[in-house]
């Protein structure tokens, strides 16, 4: 059984929420370098020292003032007469990255503020500049170095760093950060979501630097529609005025130079021949990006996507997405997945089930997911958490997602595999909830006109006709639909009768469908959570929806159970959504069967999938 202090803590945190500071997008920088792989950095990962804060006494004085003196000081007593009531390091310890629920059972459940320290040393030569970058803190992030505020971030899934050039010592340097994972109505997710609301920083750290002129951020992508053509541009950080700017991609035979602007921004077009990536073949190419004073190598592919009539058209030719959602846990044990390893895992899963698509739920996953579905050659459905119900009309709350929706695109706008941006997941229709969305919409074209914008819509039922019409629809490239017929909605049989009418001429995602079973469960088919319930689902779903004419994919719900506070069913759930095709430990069920024999048959047959693992 969980630690009991686990249930206090979140009460009072939940208690202290309603005094908490705005959640406004409030990042004082909140632009960060991509591709940081590629740039000399120094990991900050590993053992942290850390306190937890659910009064945030750290932060507030007994006033409910913002202290002068807070934990982010890191003092210590000068002598015995001294008061200090705090000590981090002889304290708790975490590992970074990773979330506090699944490292110490005390904090399975709490929700509140966690104060982390790091010390370091660090020599920085004169003529570099230095950066701290994070992968992702779930929720508001405050950086302090060396007692010093750097900045803040709100938003627990996409990059943030602060620069510390100025600010680091050769020796003795510590790092604080406080994050609070509380959930607030006005923060995006709001107070209620179907997934575990992990706490802590869940990515990695790092110090990234660089020269003084650096290559901060690029796009290198085809430009909308045109096979041969790339068009996009570099931003340099520190320009003094035009400088040169290379583009090299050597297996294509590209070498091309741009002079910037004063701004040290320039736009980049040239044409070449490529060998188009795609799920047959994901072929990646070397691209260089230099100045005179630095050089950033990435691996991107190159291909064409967009709809005709009620078609996705990748590379000129119709496809049709045969995926899987997925969640950000870890493979085989209940906690966030940061690594590459970790992605191989479950995307491994995604192709042995017969997937050339996966849906990244319900949030901006790490960078080593989508880095690995360009490698493996699955496409990418990639959303942000405007998720449920958001306080559509609260103009914060509106700019908070549209920050999350920014640092995603920018995050992976040249990533291949990923060819629909999703800006709502469920959301129900109103005046106000209509300008949020078209906005975050119109946002995200001016961001990246290459990609397809979609959102899992709203339908309703009359009779045994059921209608796609949400409004939100004519300002989307592609329709995404969630519905749980024969789960939420009547037995499996009702499927058998169903019809679907889509009011656009536009592509239907089925995004999600699908129900519960705990792996080793057994019975007949009418037995809820046993395997054969589940399985019967998808053998009445398929040829449902194989009747939708504009029907271009399904993503069903979902690829492995994953923990969730909605979910108490004892033996049964104990915390978890059990609609995973796999189990929490690895394990495949039935249902996982039904649906891989559905897509090897309709994958293409010139490229028929390898037989893998049979059902035992």
């Amino acid at each position: 059984m969980r630690n009991t202090s686990a249930i206090v803590l979140v009460i009072i945190s939940v208690l202290l929420s309603a005094g908490s500071t705005n959640i406004a997008a409030d990042t004082e920088e909140n632009d960060f370098m991509i591709n940081i792989d590629a740039r000399k950095h120094t990991s900050l990962n590993g053992t942290w020292h850390i306190i937890a804060d659910p009064f945030q006494t750290g932060y507030y004085s007994y006033r409910y003032r913002v202290r002068q003196d807070g934990y982010f000081k890191n003092d210590k007593p000068d002598d015995k007469t001294d008061l200090v009531e705090y000590d981090f390091d002889s304290g708790e310890t975490l590992k970074v990255p990773g979330d506090w629920n699944t490292q110490n059972d005390k904090y399975f459940l709490y929700e509140g503020t966690m104060w982390y320290k790091r010390d370091f040393d660090y020599k920085l030569d004169s003529d570099k500049r230095l950066f701290v970058y994070f992968g992702g803190a779930n929720y508001h992030t405050i950086v302090y170095l060396n007692g010093e505020k750097l900045g803040e971030h709100t938003g627990g899934f996409t990059p943030f760093q602060f620069e510390i050039t100025d600010k680091i010592k050769d020796k003795d340097n510590f790092l604080i950060v406080k994050v609070d994972n509380k959930r607030k109505p006005q923060a995006v997710p709001t107070m209620n979501f179907d997934w575990w609301n992990y706490g802590g920083i869940t990515r990695r750290v790092m110090l990234l630097e660089t020269p003084k002129t650096f290559i901060e951020d690029y796009f290198v992508q085809l430009a909308k529609g045109k096979a041969d053509k790339v068009s996009g541009w570099v931003q340099l950080d520190g320009a003094a005025g035009k400088e040169p700017v290379k583009i090299e991609i050597p297996e294509a035979d590209i070498e091309k130079t741009f002079e910037t602007d004063a701004e040290g921004y320039t736009k980049v077009e040239f044409e070449a021949e490529w060998q188009l990536w795609s799920p047959e073949n994901p072929k990646l190419y070397d691209v260089i990006v230099s100045c005179d004073t630095d050089r950033v190598k990435d691996k991107i592919g190159f291909r064409t996507v967009e709809t005709k009539g009620d078609k996705i058209v990748l590379n000129g030719e119709p496809v049709f997405l045969r995926g899987i959602s997925i969640h950000e846990e870890s493979p085989f044990r209940a906690s966030r997945a940061n690594s590459s390893d970790e992605a191989k895992v479950l995307l491994g899963w995604a192709k042995e089930l017969g997937c050339n698509y996966v849906r990244l739920a319900h949030y901006p996953h790490n960078e080593a997911m989508v880095r690995m579905a360009d490698k493996m050659g699955l496409l990418v459905w990639s959303e942000i958490p405007v998720y449920w119900t958001i306080a559509w009309e609260n103009e914060e709350t509106y700019e908070n997602a549209e920050n999350q929706l920014s640092e995603m695109i920018n995050r992976d706008k040249n990533r291949a595999s990923v060819i629909l941006w999703s800006v709502a997941n469920e959301t129900p229709v109103s005046k106000a909830r209509m300008e949020f969305l078209t906005n975050l919409i119109k946002k995200a074209r001016r961001l990246d006109s290459t990609r397809l914008i979609t959102a899992a819509n709203e339908r309703h039922q009359e009779g045994e006709k059921v209608i796609v019409d949400d409004p939100l629809g004519k300002h989307l490239d592609v329709l995404g639909c969630n519905e749980y017929y024969g789960w939420y909605l009547g037995l499996p049989e009702i499927c058998d009768n169903l019809n679907w009418k889509v009011e656009l001429d536009k592509p239907l995602i089925i995004s999600e469908f699908g129900g519960g079973a705990l792996y080793g469960k057994h019975g007949d088919k009418r037995t809820r959570w046993s395997e054969e319930y589940q399985a019967d689902i998808y053998t009445h779903q398929i040829p449902m929806l194989k009747e939708i004419d504009s029907l271009a994919g399904m993503s069903p719900w979902i690829l492995k159970d994953f923990l969730s506070p909605r979910r108490p069913l004892p033996v049964i759930q104990d915390f978890y959504n059990r609609k995973g095709l796999i189990s929490d430990r690895g394990q495949k069920k039935k249902a996982f069967y039904v649906l891989r024999n559905f897509y090897r048959k309709i994958a293409d047959k010139n490229n028929p999938l390898p037989d893998q693992t049979k059902e035992k």
